[in-house]
């Protein structure tokens, strides 16, 4: 009996120690920790992105304009190659031959004209004595004519000569990249001939990008009321995944829509010196308003969603959480534009925010860079 009271007396007194320690120990829990950032006023221009592709300014096939055996080839495959610089050279011996039989006749076209008006003008002395009459006066005349007439048409023959010799000299109509060669020296070509080799002119350059009518309709509205400016920035961003380097600037609107897309064309010309931008590309482009646009912002990991919309964790006085709705405007480069609900310098939790419910007190600390 003795040693049941003794065990009873051990336990109670263990039992009575475990409940004093307990609230000790729960009163020690350290608070949540969270990453904060404040919300601030920052530049955040309206931007949209659309999908893109290159297209040369200027692209042709360079074809033979006269018939004959190719002789040289002066360029090498993927060089680039300036305005007028001489491509291929076609056997030009018999458009030589022809130039210079054409002169031949000319020489002698010109000799019965010299001796056509010798004749006109002895027929015209004589007719004032009454020696000739007047029918061989007009003979003579007509004879001048006709060997004018003469020289002019072979003058004529001789200009469209000297045009299909100029022609087997290939020169390139502009200067761009050369592609690659579908003849080669001995080569049968002719005007019936498909393209000797395709030049590309890739600086400067363009890039066109479909536009939703909506949206068209959309930014113009808004652009005639004032609310965004009329210019926007042209930015790309290359399949690789890196930013162009180089902005461009929009010189083309479609006037008509695309039936089947309802869309509009638009046209962007880019500086494209080191042709990183290649005919046919896609590419990413994006657009964003010229002007400044001073708004109210968060990161955008900060924004939380339920079934009542957008809310933020904000630690205030105390550090304590407190939930807060608001109103998000749009996302941009990972900021969320707050519209309504948040003042400047109010401090949002943007990790840990599973973590706290509101009311909670919590251990904030500044996100990396803030």
């Amino acid at each position: 009996m003795r040693g049941s009271r003794t065990l009873a007396a051990v336990l109670s007194s263990t039992l009575l120690a475990a409940l004093s320690i307990a609230p000790a120990s729960a009163q020690q829990a350290p608070a949540p920790a969270v990453v904060v950032a404040p919300a601030a006023i920052m530049d955040l221009r309206e931007s949209a992105d659309f999908t893109g592709k290159v297209v040369a300014i200027q692209k042709v096939g360079v074809r033979a304009r006269v018939s004959g055996f190719l002789e040289k080839v002066n360029f090498k495959e993927g060089d680039k190659v300036p305005a007028g610089a001489l491509l291929y050279e076609v056997e030009d011996g018999a458009y030589r031959a022809a130039v210079q039989e054409i002169e031949g006749s000319i020489g002698a076209a010109e000799a019965t004209r010299e001796l056509a008006v010798l004749e006109r003008d002895r027929a015209q002395r004589l007719i004032s004595s009454n020696t000739v009459a007047q029918a061989t006066v007009d003979t003579a005349n007509a004879q001048v004519k006709k060997a004018e007439a003469d020289i002019l048409r072979l003058q004529g023959s001789k200009q469209n000569a000297e045009l299909n010799l100029s022609y087997t000299k290939i020169v390139a109509p502009f200067e761009g990249v050369a592609g690659l060669s579908s003849v080669d020296v001995g080569a049968l070509v002719g005007p019936d001939s498909d393209a000797l080799v395709t030049l590309t002119r890739l600086d400067p350059i363009y890039v066109e990008f479909p536009v939703s009518t909506a949206l068209f309709l959309e930014y113009r509205q808004r652009a005639l009321r004032g609310e965004i400016g009329r210019d926007a920035n042209v930015e790309l961003l290359l399949p690789d995944g890196t930013t162009y380097p180089n902005k461009g600037t929009i010189n083309f609107v479609s006037s008509d829509v695309s039936a089947g897309t309802d869309t509009i064309t638009v046209r962007a010309e880019f500086e494209n010196p080191d042709y990183l931008l290649l005919d046919g590309t896609l590419v990413r482009v994006t657009l964003e308003q010229t002007d400044k646009q001073e708004v109210l912002a968060v990161p955008q990991q900060a924004i939380q969603r339920d079934q009542q919309g957008a809310f933020v964790m904000v630690v205030g006085a105390g550090s304590k959480v407190e939930l807060r709705r608001v109103d998000v405007q749009r996302s941009t480069r990972g900021q969320a534009v707050i519209a309504k609900g948040l003042k400047e310098g109010e401090q949002v939790i943007t990790d840990g925010v599973g973590k706290v419910r509101p009311g909670m007190t919590v251990d904030a600390a500044p996100a990396a860079g803030g």
